[in-house]
C-alpha cells in the first residue's frame, strides 16, 4: 500500500518501521527458519539422488536458530529408524555433555554428512552432501561443532562463503566464516565404546562449553 496524501508519507513510513519491535523481528526470522527447513525437509524425502530404496532420509533435529551447530558423518541404527539425526546413544551422551558444561540443549542444532540411510555412506551423492550447507545458511549459527575427519573432510569441501580451511587439531577452536567459528573433535559413534575413546572426546568437547560461557548476553 501507499501512503496518501503529498507530505505525510516519510513520516508514516517511519514510524511504521519504528514500531516493529526487537522480539517481533526475531519472530519473522525464526518462522522464515522453521519454514526453510520444512522445505529441505520435503526436498529430502523426494529427493531420488541416493540408492536408499523406501526408507526415508535422517533430518536434522534441534532450534532452527541455534547457537551451535553439531555435523557428524552418517546415522546410526537408532537415528535412521527415528529418521532423526543424534537420537539414541549419541544424543544421549551429548546431552549429559551439555548438563555438565551448563549448555542449554535448546541452542543446538545436530545434523548429518549423508542424510539417506545407506550402509556405505560414501554412496551419498555430492548434490546429498551439499545440503548441509543449505542448513548452515538456514540456521546461521555462531559455532560448528566437526566430529570426525570425515565429516570435516566434507565441511571444508562445502567451501562456505569466505570460510577458512578447518584443522583436524581436537579442541582448538578455529575460524570458519567471518560469523562462524568451528571446534573439531573426535567422532561421537566411535567414542562410546572405550574409557579412552570417552575421554579424548571430553577433553576436546568441553572446550565448548568455556567458549558458550564467553557469549555475550542476548
Amino acid at each position: 500500500m501507499h501512503a496518501q496524501g503529498g507530505g505525510g508519507g516519510p513520516e508514516k513510513r517511519q514510524g511504521a518501521v519504528s514500531s516493529i519491535t526487537d522480539d517481533e523481528i526475531r519472530e519473522k526470522y525464526l518462522e522464515r527458519a522453521i519454514r526453510e527447513l520444512n522445505d529441505l525437509g520435503r526436498d529430502l524425502a523426494a529427493c531420488q539422488d541416493c540408492p536408499r530404496g523406501n526408507v526415508m532420509p535422517v533430518q536434522g533435529s534441534g532450534h532452527p536458530q541455534a547457537d551451535i551447530f553439531m555435523l557428524k558423518r552418517s546415522a546410526t541404527p537408532s537415528e535412521i529408524e527415528e529418521g532423526v539425526a543424534f537420537y539414541g546413544r549419541p544424543g544421549n551422551a551429548l546431552m549429559k555433555s551439555f548438563k555438565r558444561l551448563a549448555i542449554d540443549p535448546i541452542v543446538v542444532f545436530g545434523t548429518l554428512c549423508a542424510k539417506c540411510p545407506l550402509t556405505d555412506p560414501t554412496q551419498a551423492s555430492d548434490a546429498c552432501i551439499a545440503r548441509v550447507a543449505e542448513e548452515i545458511a538456514i540456521v546461521q549459527p555462531r559455532m560448528v561443532v566437526v566430529m570426525g575427519e570425515e565429516a570435516l573432510f566434507v565441511l571444508n569441501g562445502l567451501e562456505l562463503p569466505l570460510s577458512d580451511r578447518i584443522e583436524a587439531r581436537e579442541g582448538e577452536i578455529q575460524h570458519l566464516t567471518p560469523t562462524i567459528e568451528a571446534l573439531y573433535v573426535p567422532d561421537i559413534d566411535e567414542s562410546l565404546d572405550t574409557e579412552d575413546a570417552k575421554q579424548r572426546f571430553w577433553s576436546a568437547f568441553r572446550v565448548l562449553g568455556e567458549w558458550y560461557d564467553g557469549l555475550p548476553p542476548y
